[in-house]
């Protein structure tokens, strides 16, 4: 083999030094691979390893070669330069790393958007955070959607026993079936381990994407074994509980469904004795009296510690329930509530459409604060104090609504006495403090329950907290309000389009290349 000479040796050594440099950056690129995928794969590793050759080679490098590329030996200045470059590049290496791994491990986001759109609510992070198995969402979908995917992303970070997977059903045929996949797009939550219990969720598309309030849902069901009875009072012209009759309530019995609570009907009159397994009893909007003896049982059962979510429109029906609500301190007014600020008709409402926007500091009504709801309809509901009875006042109207007593007249004016200046209270959450124990929820309206008008801003969350709060006495309610995105968009003129643009294309450079020789006129 030929000898190289000494020249060209030390001319091809000289560049090996900044190898040195070169090391730590491939270096860096490996750890930090490895600590954001997770996992020391070949690649990472292999990284490094280069990395820490070519940093040996150019301390090499630097000991045969001064600075100025004549020859030189291992001294004791080439050993201290060596040694710094070393320590200087361990140290930057170990504050990467660091830095890295504090990153993965500690991650924090800030939600600037104004109603907090992407952050889950606090509903949602207690939830997961106090899974106490291992839950995993099971997305069936070919593609991923960015969206459903910072959703999921979001409950992973909130607590370390939650997980997700994404699978396409056509190569996974085996898995699809074990989850009894129907339609593309299926979500199912299964609890860990060994496939203990599945949970469908909901069907992802374009136009439907992952909704957290559903997936919420859907970890409530799976993790509980409880299923509570829930009895809806039938025979006096009641909202009926099946879908296709005009006033029914299908939607609110189906999404009791979904919280485990079962809407069985109620007959008194037709049962030998009331039932044992009622964990609450619901009377919707009764056309016709009830009879004494049915009155009766529901006095003996809330003294028996039950519980009684009772909603009356103004009707010319009695339901022979005064004598009953006086026991409580509750008196239901025959007048109607009438919203006088005319602000429901920007969203086809009508005077008659209680806007009620104002809540009371209760389980039920805690997180419905500035939310919107409506009573078509309603009568105000009237309490004075009780001993051992814990009144909270739920439902407030607008200053400029009163009680009309006529609504035959037209227009509708508010007419005193006759006439109730607002705020009226539309509901009223009551609670017995000795034992047993027993809550009644008392709202001077149904409509707002029934189908169409469920789903209607925040309708839905009312009676459904309502029913949560009597259901569980020993816990609070779960309501996940709805995330409306609002539109902050400037709408701006042509003229003041053009004006934007000359701003930003020309005045704006002129101003700082002015600035700029300006200063270094001043200067030169």
């Amino acid at each position: 083999m030929k000898k190289l000479p000494a020249s060209k040796y030390l001319k091809y050594l000289k560049y090996l030094k900044y190898l040195i440099w070169l090391g730590p950056m491939l270096m860096i690129a490996g750890v930090s691979a490895g600590v954001v995928s997770g996992g020391w794969t070949a690649v990472p590793i292999a990284l490094i390893l280069v990395g820490l050759a070519m940093i040996g080679v150019g301390l090499i490098a630097m000991g045969r070669v001064d600075m100025g590329g004549q020859p030189s030996v291992w001294n004791q200045r080439s050993l201290e330069t060596g040694a710094n470059a070393l320590v200087t590049t361990l140290a930057v290496l170990a504050i990467l790393g660091l830095i890295n791994f504090l990153g993965a491990k500690y991650a924090w986001r800030v939600d600037l958007t104004e109603n907090q759109q992407f952050t889950l609510s606090p509903q949602t992070q207690e939830v997961v955070r106090n899974l106490q198995e291992p839950v995993k969402v099971w997305v069936f979908a070919k593609q991923q959607n960015p969206q459903d995917q910072a959703l999921l992303e979001n409950y992973r970070r909130a607590g370390n026993k939650f997980s997700f997977e994404y699978v396409d059903p056509q190569t996974e045929l085996g898995l699809a079936k074990q989850f009894e996949v129907k339609n593309f797009g299926d979500v199912v939550l299964e609890l860990q381990p060994n496939n203990k219990r599945k949970q469908f969720v909901q069907t992802v598309s374009d136009r439907d994407r992952l909704s957290e309030a559903k997936l919420t849902n859907g970890l409530e069901q799976i993790l509980s074994n409880r299923r509570a009875n829930i009895y809806f009072l039938q025979g006096h012209g009641e909202r009926p509980l099946e879908a296709g009759q005009p006033g029914a309530m299908s939607q609110a019995v189906k999404l009791l469904g979904e919280k485990n609570l079962v809407a069985k009907p109620l007959a008194l009159a037709e049962s030998k004795e009331f039932p044992q397994d009622a964990a609450a009893v619901i009377i919707a909007g009764p056309q016709k009296p009830l009879l004494d003896g049915e009155v009766q049982a529901l006095k003996n059962y809330l003294q028996r510690g039950g519980h009684l979510l009772l909603m009356v429109d103004p009707t010319n029906t009695d339901p022979k329930l005064d004598a009953f609500l006086k026991d409580w301190g509750i008196t239901l007014d025959k007048r109607v509530a009438i919203d006088g600020s005319g602000g429901g008709k920007l969203i086809n409402l009508g005077p008659a459409d209680a806007i009620v926007t104002r809540y009371g500091d209760h389980p039920i009504t805690k997180e419905l604060q500035g939310n919107l709801s409506f009573f078509s309809l309603a009568r105000p509901v009237q309490s004075t104090a009780v001993k051992d009875i814990k009144e909270t006042p739920l439902l407030f109207t607008s200053d400029n609504s009163w009680a009309e007593s006529n609504l035959q007249t037209q227009p509708l004016e508010f007419n005193p006495p006759a006439d109730l200046q607002g705020p009226l209270v539309l509901g009223i959450a009551l609670e017995k403090q000795t034992a047993p124990k027993s809550r009644l929820v008392v709202i001077g309206n149904s409509t707002f329950a029934t189908d169409g008008l469920f789903d209607q801003v925040v309708n839905g969350d009312v009676f459904l907290n309502s029913v949560r709060w009597l259901e569980q006495p020993e816990q609070s309610t779960l309501s996940i309000r709805p995330k409306d995105t609002k539109n902050r968009r400037i709408n701006l003129t042509a003229q003041q389009a053009n004006l934007s643009s000359l701003l930003a294309l020309i005045f704006l450079p002129l101003l700082g290349f002015g600035t700029a020789a300006y200063i270094w006129w001043r200067r030169r």
